[in-house]
């Protein structure tokens, strides 16, 4: 049997965590809030199997609690992606590969196309964070040796920060890419003109994505 204090110290519990995860939600846009609803239920729920000692049942709330926690954070972070430059146009951000957006672990992987409305022209933004690949990327951009070395790449400032610009004439390629904190990998992709895939960059809510991929 369990005792009082035991009683008291779970339910204390249950009331903290219940106050911390309303609390954060209750800044979520109106649109995300039927599914910041079922995150509470589910919460409630695993925390009432937790104490009725029923593990299983409690884990399986609360993964599903987690993802769709990890949902309302892929949403906000497609937030962040720039608008359309003048005269261009684009679609939703999504899923890179088709899959969660948010993979096992906490890996963000997104998308966003844009399109020339008078032209032919195509951009492809997209942010990983935490992924593996970001990790290896952390090595050469930490080295301006290693950077030296690679054919048709420049470093160009974005005030405190810095990308790197690769640019094929031969393929009409151009592709930027910025690192954060060694964990957030912004990359723009333009198969005509290096300028537009750099303004584009330049755009983007870097203050925002860090925000919400805070750990």
């Amino acid at each position: 049997m369990k005792s009082k204090n035991t009683l008291f110290t779970a339910t204390l519990s249950s009331h903290r965590l219940k106050a911390a995860v309303l609390t954060s939600l209750i800044t979520l846009p109106i649109a995300q809030s039927v599914l910041a609803d079922e995150i509470v239920e589910q919460i409630e729920l695993g925390l009432e199997l937790y104490q009725e000692e029923d593990y299983g049942g409690a884990i399986t709330e609360l993964e599903f609690a987690l993802n769709d926690i990890r949902k309302l954070l892929s949403d906000r972070i497609a937030e962040t992606f720039p608008e359309p430059p003048e005269g261009w146009s684009a679609g939703d951000a999504e899923s890179s590969g088709g899959g969660a957006a948010i993979m096992m672990g906490g890996t963000t992987m997104l998308e966003r196309q844009y399109r020339e409305n008078d032209g032919s022209g195509q951009l492809k933004a997209s942010i990983m964070i935490d992924n593996p690949m970001v990790q290896s990327m952390a090595a050469m951009f930490n080295n301006p040796a290693l950077l030296a070395a690679q054919p048709n790449i420049e470093r160009v400032r974005m005030g405190r920060e810095s990308a790197i610009v690769k640019w094929e004439a031969n393929r009409s390629r151009a592709e930027v890419t910025m690192l954060l904190d060694s964990r957030i990998l912004i990359q723009v992709q333009n198969l005509e003109s290096k300028d537009v895939v750099v303004e584009l960059i330049r755009s983007w809510d870097i203050g925002a994505v860090r925000e919400q991929a805070t750990r």
